[in-house]
């Protein structure tokens, strides 16, 4: 028994051995040409050839090129196993890999399970491997659930865009809300929640135009016209950007802020109990479901009150 390269293949199970290397191989984000560079490094390394005969690395290359599915890695990784060539003995590692080369054909490996017996067992290289595989699988999946979520909250604005009116404002939006520091989807909430894109919406409290600003609002940050659509966004933005440094981003409350006042929120220590206030806030989460937005904490000191709030989990 001796272990082979790819000349040593009878011809008609390399033809079926070539087709399945590449299928595994790309099922596992290699290629065949891959699968062999590692198979022949795992050669050179097992017999000494032109490099210092190292078999334990040559098991684990071996082990990478027999996962991929060259059909010569998994006879030479069961004949090593089944002689106990750098490794312990084992006929059920050995025919492990035996009767993965003989399903894709190779007829060496059919005979050498007739001498290492039909009992298979995964030897530790493949195990690990599974494991660490599985490992990533899982962290891909959850990244693209968290990507998707993240999507969800912040993107579901564009979806909801029907109007002309709403793409006009949403252009200035897109446009000046980047110089703020403000997602698009919290101004796009909050103008839908104040004026339902109506740029000339006056409030029996006298707060005007898309982003329903109050007198005292808009000279606090320099809106003269509170009608004209792109001052009032100015406007709005700056007060959100104002709230978010001050409330350290925490989005509920920032809402809650704009909608009662800031003084309310930092009253009731957290969203007041207002029945409107609470029902603002929803209707922006409905839209903007992130609890936090990032903040430039150079715009203003955060609430010295913050601390004492009881800040509710997000749901």
């Amino acid at each position: 028994m001796t272990p082979r390269t790819m000349p040593m293949l009878l011809a008609t199970a390399a033809v079926v051995a070539c087709t399945t290397v590449s299928a595994h191989a790309s099922n596992l984000g290699v290629t065949a040409a891959q699968a062999a560079s590692w198979r022949e490094e795992a050669l050179a390394l097992e017999h000494g050839a032109g490099v210092v005969k190292d078999r334990s690395i040559a098991i684990a290359l071996y082990c990478k090129a027999a996962r991929a599915g060259d059909t010569v890695a998994r006879y030479n990784l069961g004949w090593m196993y089944a002689n106990g060539r750098g490794t312990p003995r084992n006929d059920a590692f050995a025919a492990y890999f035996f009767q993965l080369a003989a399903e894709q054909g190779d007829e060496p490996s059919r005979n050498m399970l007739t001498v290492v017996g039909q009992q298979t067992s995964k030897p530790p290289c493949v195990v690990q491997a599974e494991t660490e595989e599985a490992s990533r699988l899982a962290t891909e999946r959850a990244e693209a659930a968290a990507a998707a979520a993240l999507d969800k909250a912040t993107n579901q604005y564009k979806r909801l865009i029907d109007t002309e009116q709403e793409r006009r404002v949403m252009g200035i939006v897109q446009r000046l809300a980047p110089l703020y520091g403000i997602h698009p989807g919290l101004a796009y909430a909050v103008i839908r929640a104040e004026s339902n894109f109506n740029p000339l919406a006056v409030s029996g409290k006298n707060a005007q135009g898309l982003m329903q600003l109050i007198p005292a609002t808009a000279a606090r940050f320099r809106v003269r016209k509170p009608l004209d659509p792109e001052e009032n966004i100015r406007g709005g933005l700056s007060y959100l950007r104002w709230l978010l440094a001050y409330f350290k981003g925490d989005v509920p409350l920032v809402v809650a802020a704009y909608n009662a006042g800031e003084g309310a929120v930092e009253r009731y220590k957290g969203v007041p109990p207002y029945p409107e206030t609470q029902g603002y806030v929803r209707r922006i989460q409905e839209v903007f479901s992130l609890p936090n937005h990032p903040f430039d904490a150079s715009v203003t000191a955060p609430s010295p009150e913050l601390a004492h709030f009881v800040i509710k989990p997000s749901s």
